[in-house]
């Protein structure tokens, strides 16, 4: 069974936990869905048999690296801010990481030891940023295949 680490389980990582659930037999997943609140958490994990709900504090180091070590991929659904240690552990224990965040100057200096260990870092896997990007270049293909040129483009995401 693989192992998914969630760290944060606020408003949006409902829709992540709730894809990867229906998933979890087929793909034979295991999630572990870690927030500061395990009322949180345990809203998340909603008792689904691939799940389990984690108390989880970002900021103590030793419980933040145990349970990096434990997974395969770490998804880190946190603010932005708090993304690099979270990478850093990843790097070490050489373990994959997705952010829905944009890329930091912190976590793009990571870049080319992730990629030297076979890593994968994905960020900016979200809304906005992410989905509003991948529609964007879905607009700009079309245009630019039609042998059209592109004067301006503005994309309006989240609030």
């Amino acid at each position: 069974m693989r192992n998914i680490l969630v760290i944060g389980a606020g408003k949006s990582c409902s829709y992540l936990t709730d894809y990867l659930q229906k998933k979890s037999t087929a793909e034979k997943l295991h999630i572990t869905i870690a927030d500061i609140s395990l009322e949180n958490a345990q809203s998340s994990a909603r008792n689904h048999a691939n799940s389990t709900a984690l108390q989880f504090d970002v900021f103590n180091e030793v419980q933040r690296r145990d349970e990096i070590k434990k997974a395969d991929i770490v998804v880190s659904m946190l603010p932005a801010r708090f993304h690099v240690e979270v990478a850093k552990d990843c790097l070490h224990y050489k373990k994959h990481m997705v952010t829905a965040s944009y890329i930091s100057p912190e976590m793009k200096a990571l870049n080319d030891e992730a990629v030297k260990k076979g890593l994968v870092f994905m960020n900016e896997i979200g809304v906005d940023p992410g989905i509003d990007h991948m529609s964007a270049m879905e607009v700009i293909d079309k245009i630019s295949n039609l042998g059209a040129k592109m004067i301006l483009f503005e994309s309006f995401t989240g609030g």
